[in-house]
């Protein structure tokens, strides 16, 4: 197949590039280019996909089309500048178009939806709900221009080259080892996809000519058990120190990324149903997520030079569990 990835350079878009090539398609990359390297072995086309005619540059016709984009904007263009070039389209969107993120075990059928974007803005970084509602947007330009469009809603995606370090972190902090400040109780549900699984699924539903809308994540498990995985991934014998929310929140802990957090914890009842939605279909359409220490030990290998500021730093977390204790 030739398969055209709108991006391919950082991360997800690099691994649907890199496994696409490893399958034996013919695959170019579209991008700026200044986010990241692309995969040995792509075709790279220059794009400025802020551009109407952006386009114009990728030459010729494709059996599939990946497509990452935030933008209204971008996907408009891409609609427009591919229509008639492009037979499968898969544009790969986010859980974060939903509205209700209290309600657990949700699915694609029984999830509200944010209200789309309005028709002239285009700043999905302007806010968690404007991401949402901009991706919301995105998928109806998508399905306005291809009948044969797979929406990938994707969960949290984790795994080597993701530059978020919301997974890195608690992979370090379990091969570090001692005592590990986890936040919540052990029953509390989380889910994530590694990057690779989704990539490998997505390739599968081009060559499959898979359409419809699915949430691309892997089943909910238990944080005990999410914590079990990281420590068989790293080989860490870390011992587990649960604090509750109420502590953590009265102590300036931020929930989810940033400076002085706990990434993978959300406030509850709120975020209830955030990582917890029911992905029965997309599992029984295909999506085959690997063991979680799978995933935490090629993490591992492949920590680099790169050093996150998501987390807690050691001296913090040390000082937390001495107050924790000595309640």
């Amino acid at each position: 197949m030739r398969i055209l990835v709108l991006g391919g350079t950082v991360f997800f878009g690099r691994a649907i590039a890199r496994q696409a090539l490893a399958a034996g398609h013919d695959v170019t990359c579209a991008a700026r280019g200044t986010s990241g390297d692309p995969v040995d072995g792509a075709r790279f086309v220059t794009v400025d996909r802020a551009d109407p005619d952006g386009l114009r540059a990728v030459e010729g016709t494709f059996d599939a089309v990946v497509d990452v984009a935030r933008k209204p904007s971008h996907v408009r263009h891409a609609v427009a500048g591919l229509a008639g070039r492009v037979g499968h389209y898969t544009f790969v969107s986010t859980c974060s178009v939903y509205a209700d993120t209290a309600t657990p075990d949700q699915t694609v059928a029984t999830a509200p939806l944010l209200p789309a974007a309005e028709p002239d803005f285009d700043d999905p970084a302007a806010s968690p709900e404007a991401y949402g509602r901009c991706k919301v947007t995105c998928e109806e330009l998508v399905r306005e221009g291809f009948a044969d469009a797979f929406i990938n809603r994707a969960g949290l995606i984790v795994g080597p080259e993701d530059q978020t370090g919301r997974f890195d972190y608690w992979v370090a902090r379990h091969a570090r080892g001692g005592e590990i400040l986890t936040p919540g109780d052990p029953d509390d549900r989380v889910q994530l996809v590694d990057a690779r699984d989704l990539a490998d699924w997505t390739l599968r539903a081009a060559e499959e000519g898979l359409t419809g809308t699915f949430d691309g994540i892997g089943a909910p498990m238990t944080r005990r058990d999410f914590h079990a995985g990281l420590q068989a991934g790293t080989g860490g014998d870390g011992t587990l120190t649960w604090v509750s929310q109420d502590f953590l929140t009265a102590h300036d802990v931020e929930p989810w990324f940033g400076p002085r957090s706990l990434p993978f914890w959300l406030l509850v009842p709120e975020f209830a149903g955030f990582l917890t939605h029911d992905t029965t279909p997309a599992l029984a359409a295909g999506l085959r997520p690997r063991p979680l220490a799978e995933t935490a030990a090629d993490t591992l290998a492949a920590f680099g030079d790169v050093r996150h500021t998501t987390g807690l730093t050691e001296d913090e977390e040390v000082a937390l569990l001495r107050e924790w204790h000595a309640r």
